[in-house]
C-alpha cells in the first residue's frame, strides 16, 4: 500500500463522506479507510490512477473474507467430488450388493486381507508399474469380496474402477455391431482399475471366449492394472492356459501374467 499523505486523506475523507458500509465494516480513524470489524484487516485501498494523475480507493477483501473464500471454495470441491464419487460407483459397482464390501465390513478373520489393503495403500505404484491381481480358489473363499474392498476404498479415493463379470459383459455385447462392440470393449479402458470378477463362470460358448480374450487382450495393450478372481483350477499358479471341459482354448499366459499379476495360490484359498 502507498504511503498515505495529506492530499490523499483529504481524497479519502472525501470519498468516505458518501460511502456506504455493510454491518460488519467501520471506517478507521487512522487511514480513513474501511475496515473489518472481525478481524481489523482493510477492506479498502488506495491505488494510483494511471497514465494520469490522482488515486482511486477500490474495494478489497480482509483476511477472514479471504478466509471464508476458501473455506467455500473447499467446501464447493468437497461437494463435486462426492458426487462425482458417487456417479463413479454408480458406474463402477453395477451390482448394488457390491457396496457393502468393504474394509469396514471386514470381520478381521482373514490375515490375506492385509494384502487387499496394502494393494490400495501403494495404489499410485500398482498403477505406474501396471501391476494386477490374480485370485482364485474354491467357491465362497472371499475373492470378491477381497476385490471389492478394493474398488471400494479406490472409488472413495477418485480413482476410476470397473468391477465387473463376462455374464454382464457378454449380455451387453448381444445384439451389438461389430463397431459398436469394439467401442464397448475400448470403453473399459477409461477406467484406471478393471475388476472382472467370477472368470469363467460365463456359458462356454466360442463366442463366450473369444469376446473374453477381445477384453483381457484390450485391457493388456491399454497398461492398466487389472484384477481378476476366478474359480477355474490352473494347471500351475503360473500356467494360464484356460480349459473348458477339458479342452484347450486358448492361453492368456501374454495377456495376465505378463500385466504382473502376482497370484494367490492354492495352499491360501481356504483363507482368501
Amino acid at each position: 500500500m502507498i504511503e498515505i499523505t495529506a492530499e490523499i486523506r483529504a481524497l479519502i475523507d472525501k470519498a468516505a463522506a458518501g460511502v456506504e458500509l455493510a454491518g460488519d465494516e467501520y471506517i478507521d480513524p487512522a487511514d480513513g479507510l474501511i475496515h473489518c470489524k472481525k478481524c481489523g484487516g482493510q477492506r479498502q485501498t488506495v491505488v494510483p490512477c494511471f497514465g494520469k494523475s490522482g488515486y482511486f480507493m477500490p474495494r478489497c477483501i480482509c483476511q477472514c473474507q479471504r478466509e471464508a473464500e476458501e473455506q467455500r471454495k473447499a467446501a464447493e470441491e468437497r461437494k463435486r467430488r462426492m458426487e462425482r464419487i458417487k456417479r463413479r460407483k454408480a458406474q463402477g459397482l453395477q451390482d448394488r450388493y457390491l457396496y457393502d464390501y468393504t474394509f469396514a465390513n471386514d470381520n478381521g478373520q482373514n490375515p490375506l486381507m492385509d494384502k487387499a489393503r496394502a494393494y490400495v495403500e501403494n495404489w499410485k505404484e500398482a498403477y505406474r508399474n501396471n501391476t494386477g491381481l490374480l485370485l482364485f480358489g474354491d467357491v465362497g473363499t472371499g475373492k470378491s469380496f477381497f476385490a471389492g474392498c478394493i474398488a471400494n476404498a479406490l472409488l472413495d479415493r477418485d480413482v476410476p474402477v470397473l468391477m465387473t463379470n463376462f455374464p454382464t459383459i457378454l449380455n451387453r455385447l448381444t445384439g451389438m455391431f461389430s463397431e459398436d462392440r469394439a467401442d464397448f470393449i475400448a470403453s473399459f479402458d477409461e477406467y484406471d482399475l478393471l475388476i472382472i470378477d467370477d472368470l469363467g463362470v460365463e456359458r462356454s460358448t466360442e463366442y463366450a471366449m473369444e469376446q473374453m480374450f477381445f477384453v483381457i487382450d484390450s485391457r493388456y495393450r491399454s497398461r492398466r492394472p487389472m484384477i481378476i478372481t476366478t474359480n477355474l483350477t490352473w494347471p500351475t499358479p503360473v500356467s494360464m492356459t484356460v480349459f473348458w471341459n477339458g479342452v484347450r482354448r486358448f492361453s492368456l499366459t501374454g495377456r495376465i501374467s505378463g500385466k504382473k499379476m502376482p497370484v494367490l495360490p492354492d495352499r491360501q484359498q481356504k483363507t482368501l
